[in-house]
């Protein structure tokens, strides 16, 4: 019985080392692998990071208009896709929400921000609600028709309103990058918290 302990620690002892070999290796891949250098870095423009915390996975940015409106932005990166060759393996998900100075009201914008080879990134809408206050957001409220019923005029409209909100070229870059370098960084701090336990 003994000898039957005594090869079942040695046994557990041979899979702890194997799987400390296995962490390293993916460590030393995660540092000397950098992905990202040569991609565009872009730039928050007028937004100022409101919330970044490392324990999240979303960053929440934030800008006062000249107008007096309040634009907020809560991002966080999608699933990853496997069937693309580009820098970034997953898109971006952004509510925009813009908030007029007198009212309650909020437009909320659903949108993704995608890699684009030529220009570096760009975003569609998915859908755009209205909401009545922040603290109306029950699921029975009608918020709005599917962004993709309405008449394409009036996409491109909602589109060139968010563009003229600060949600351009420099911004979306910098959400793709910046999220995934900032996924890659927690995906090594957890990498190295394994290897100590």
């Amino acid at each position: 019985m003994a000898r039957m302990r005594q090869l079942k620690k040695g046994f557990q002892a041979v899979q702890d080392l194997e799987l400390l070999k296995l962490l390293r290796s993916e460590i030393h891949f995660e540092l000397s692998e950098n992905r990202f250098q040569n991609a565009e870095t872009g730039s928050l423009g007028e937004f100022v990071v409101d919330s970044d915390s490392r324990r999240t996975k979303d960053v929440i940015l934030r800008r006062k208009c000249d107008s007096g409106e309040e634009v907020a932005v809560s991002a966080i990166l999608g699933p990853p896709y496997f069937d693309k060759e580009l820098v970034f393996p997953r898109d971006v998900f952004m509510k925009v929400c813009v908030k007029k100075p007198s009212l309650s009201s909020i437009l909320q914008f659903d949108c993704e921000v995608y890699e684009e080879t030529l220009h570096g990134s760009a975003f569609d809408i998915d859908n755009v609600y209205f909401l009545n206050s922040s603290t109306c957001l029950s699921s029975s409220v009608y918020r709005g028709p599917l962004f993709s019923e309405l008449d394409i005029n009036l996409q491109d409209a909602f589109k060139e309103y968010l563009i003229a909100k600060g949600i351009r070229l420099g911004l979306t870059n910098f959400l793709l990058h910046y999220l995934h370098t900032r996924e890659q960084e927690q995906y090594v701090n957890w990498l190295k918290k394994l290897k100590h336990l």
